[in-house]
């Protein structure tokens, strides 16, 4: 990599984004809290490790890394430190279990294997239980205070923004982000993650589904820099100006619809600015936004083109029950399940070392005609270490190798990017998201339309409430906490997302279905106005013991339930 230290401004900002449903109370497996501990025992956990041990070695790691309000909540949970100890400890006697079965059956090349994972589920017990105090946002809060990370916040329970029909529903969500992460964090938060990377500019907008009339509306930026936040993220084709729809809007004549009236009342700025490396200013708000980089997001995304397709590395799809370890490597990206050969560890770390000096070679030959520039890397915070084992390990590596004098491009955090080099450029941006065919039909289709009619129904029950604060003081404080909680949870775009991409399809519409119904219930109660029976005092009882989701909940007016 000699010849490319030219001196010049340039960053690699690894942003990611961690975030699971509320899934305490609600499941455990396939779908519910397993979930959370596979996250906490496979990714955050090892990322902790990772960041403290590059802290002790006197590097600073870049990252940023943002937390939904409803993951926080969840990880601070004592529900959740009871049952994520009973999980690693199950983890930890299959680990003991596999090893007897492997002696019987003579599969003598796994028993090793075995051992591996016994050892390796007694350290990250120990990192969770002694190290980290069973506080994971705990330690989380120690690196940004010490300067190794910095954390951003993102929407309450993950709503789409940008398809949900209110403002006021958009404030709520982005609100009480914001206090959450104050709450836990000690501090106001400078970025936000749009979820999905959802982003809507202002327009006389129109809900896609319903007869109600369009009305003119602020962007989501613009929400976000009336609650005092710095910068967000979009996908890339967002920036440079492509319409990338895909075919998506031919299934569904309400997207259409909905794209066609952007179209015809927004006009976009003329400024479309070919280079992704460069921080800009978001029309009319201001607010700083990078847009994802797909060179490198190829890298580490992808199974097939990327790191995580080597052959060396943990397959994820085979697992051994009924403790659920794995034990063979990926082998080949089109080999059958059952053609998988036995995994080692040693061999996939030999290949991290070559993955991440392949990676600090694309940073730099990226950057290498720019005399300043960053690069932002955008990922779900699980691709490392759940879905790819060897990430942290592989992200270890790279910090590393980015602190050497070889490489031009170093890491850093997006505000302190953002003060090295700040955005001046102001540009439009269309609407779209992350999503396949980059605009919003992953989240409403056919198959979603009905989750989105009755969102827009809460939504519209609900704002007499959150357009007239002082209406608040005559309902019961149970009552309306519960009410607000459970719209929080309807508004959650896992349940689209889960439904479109088949997933978990009967899981999400039943709890779709389960929070509508409970709200619509408590809108009715707090429109009787009168004493609860005690039948009512049993169902509120059970909402809450199921869905105490938030501590507090922020008001309209600044209060606190």
């Amino acid at each position: 990599m000699k010849g490319q230290t030219e001196k010049g401004k340039k960053f690699f900002c690894l942003v990611l984004h961690s975030h699971i449903p509320y899934v305490l109370n609600h499941g455990t497996w396939p779908h519910g809290t397993d979930w959370l501990y596979e996250a906490a025992a496979e990714t955050y956990l090892p990322l902790l490790d990772v960041l403290f041990r590059l802290e002790k070695e006197g590097l600073k790691s870049g990252l940023t890394v943002s937390f939904t309000p409803v993951l926080v909540e969840q990880l601070k949970s004592q529900k959740f430190i009871r049952g994520f100890v009973d999980y690693l400890t199950m983890k930890l006697e299959a680990a003991v279990n596999d090893y007897l079965y492997f002696q019987k059956s003579g599969e003598k090349e796994l028993i090793p294997l075995a051992v591996f994972w016994r050892k390796w589920y007694e350290k990250i017990f120990r990192l969770f239980v002694d190290d980290f105090g069973s506080d994971l946002i705990a330690a989380f809060s120690r690196l940004q205070q010490s300067g190794q990370i910095e954390i951003i916040t993102s929407a309450a329970t993950h709503g789409y923004l940008a398809l949900l029909s209110r403002d006021e529903s958009v404030f709520h969500q982005v609100a009480q982000g914001k206090f959450v992460y104050r709450k836990y964090f000690g501090r106001q938060p400078a970025g936000f993650w749009l979820p999905e990377c959802a982003y809507r500019p202002g327009y006389a907008w129109k809900p896609p589904l319903g007869e109600a009339e369009p009305y003119p509306r602020p962007g989501v930026d613009e929400i976000l820099g009336q609650h005092g936040l710095s910068y967000f993220f979009v996908d890339a084709h967002l920036l440079k100006g492509g319409e990338a729809l895909g075919v998506y809007l031919e299934k569904f004549p309400a997207l259409r619809h909905l794209w066609e009236r952007y179209r015809e009342k927004f006009q976009a700025r003329p400024v479309r600015p070919q280079d992704p490396y460069q921080p800009y200013l978001a029309y009319p708000s201001h607010l700083s936004f990078l847009a994802r980089d797909e060179v490198s997001g190829k890298q580490v995304w992808s199974r097939h083109q990327g790191y995580p397709g080597d052959g060396y590395y943990l397959e994820f799809h085979k697992k051994h029950f009924p403790g659920g370890l794995r034990y063979w490597r990926l082998t080949s990206s089109s080999s059958d399940l059952a053609d998988k050969l036995p995994y080692n560890y040693d061999r996939a770390i030999e290949r991290t070392e070559t993955h991440s000096d392949h990676f600090v070679w694309l940073l730099n030959e990226t950057l290498k005609d720019h005399q300043q520039g960053v690069i932002p890397a955008l990922y779900d915070t699980e691709l490392f270490g759940h879905w790819w084992f060897e990430g942290p390990e592989w992200f270890y590596r790279l910090v590393k190798k980015l602190h050497q004098n070889y490489s031009a491009v170093k890491p850093a955090t997006v505000s302190a990017c953002l003060q090295e080099i700040p955005a001046s450029v102001i540009v439009s941006l269309p609407e779209g998201s992350w999503g396949e065919g980059g605009y919003h039909w992953i989240w409403l289709n056919e198959d979603t339309s009905w989750i989105w009619s009755r969102i827009y129904e809460i939504e519209k029950i609900s704002l007499r409430w959150l357009q007239n604060p002082s209406s608040l003081k005559k309902i019961h404080p149970r009552l309306l906490k519960l009410l607000f909680q459970e719209k929080f949870l309807l508004e959650s775009s896992d349940w689209p997302f889960l439904i479109s991409t088949m997933t978990a399809r009967d899981y999400a519409e039943a709890r779709a279905s389960l929070h509508y119904e409970r709200a619509r219930k408590i809108a009715l109660l707090i429109e009787k106005n009168t004493e609860l029976t005690a039948e009512e005092f049993f169902f509120i009882d059970k909402i809450e013991e199921e869905d105490s989701v938030f501590k507090e909940i922020v008001l309209p007016d600044g209060n606190i339930l």
